[in-house]
């Protein structure tokens, strides 16, 4: 059997998820077991498959059509533009979370040194790739999750950024520190009796502490602008994701606590994703 043969069989034995991707599901789970990239696979559709490597394909192809996701099958996922481990214990990173790093690199200039700190820090994705971009700042990240926050620091050793960035398992309404120039945050912002309603990929797989925001979807946002309040400097930066529908009570809620809203950046189907705001005093 050949790559592309393979790749067929993939693509058809995963008609029964709710997916658009399945030849794209393939390719990277023939790529993690030939140990290619999915561009030398192409290039290659023709060159005969060893048994034991389509006994492997066959394996993950079955666990793939249980909906678990790819990422956590083939425990990494890119982001930005660079790559992180991720497991069951994290959150998948999401290509709308990457705006949170593109609003924040539009504002640190590469000569600059600023303090960030990033709640609910997850795999570390966010905090990692802006340090990776801005070398001279540096940063704290906190998770409420021991299993996340040894992920978040496997990721900052991965890109050599260990001491650069330090990880603390605490919660937010426990933190205390310094004046930061930056907060940045992807919170959970899922109504509680929504979480059940999610896809099957995410609902029965991903971590639900990294989702679940109470019963009205903003438990966790509103401790963090309260928080915010105290731990950023004059004129710092709050930069955080939000759901649908979330707009108006987040602004209003900024509002109350002192923050002058700056921007709210849209996503790729245009719902309102990332909220830029100030401290004013």
């Amino acid at each position: 059997m050949n790559y592309l043969q393979v790749l067929n069989f993939g693509t058809k034995n995963l008609q029964n998820i709710n997916s658009s991707n399945n030849y794209l599901d393939s390719e990277l789970l023939l790529a993690e077991v030939l140990n290619l990239s999915r561009e030398k696979i192409l290039i290659n559709l023709q060159r005969q498959i060893q048994k034991k490597q389509f006994d492997k394909f066959k394996q993950l192809i079955k666990r793939r059509s249980k909906n678990e996701p790819v990422a956590y099958i083939i425990k990494k996922k890119e982001f930005w533009k660079y790559e992180f481990y991720v497991n069951k214990n994290v959150l998948i990173p999401r290509p709308e979370t990457e705006l949170i790093v593109e609003e924040c690199l539009k504002i640190i200039r590469p000569e600059n040194s600023k303090k960030i700190l990033d709640i609910g820090t997850g795999s570390g994705c966010i905090i990692i790739s802006l340090i990776n971009e801005r070398p001279k700042c540096n940063g704290k990240a906190i998770d409420l999750s021991k299993k996340a926050i040894k992920i978040a620091i496997h990721n900052a050793k991965m890109h050599h950024l260990q001491n650069k960035i330090k990880f603390i398992n605490i919660d937010i309404d426990k933190f205390v520190d310094y004046k930061y120039d930056f907060i940045v945050s992807n919170p959970p912002y899922i109504l509680k009796q929504n979480v059940y309603r999610l896809d099957d990929n995410v609902r029965f797989y991903e971590p639900h502490i990294a989702l679940d925001a109470g019963a009205d979807g903003f438990r966790v946002i509103r401790k963090i602008i309260l928080k915010s309040k105290h731990l950023l400097k004059t004129n710092g930066k709050l930069i955080f994701e939000i759901g649908k529908n979330q707009t108006e009570y987040s602004k209003h809620f900024l509002n109350m606590n002192g923050f002058y809203i700056n921007k709210i950046s849209k996503d790729i189907n245009s719902i309102p994703r990332v909220i830029v705001s100030t401290k004013l005093n």
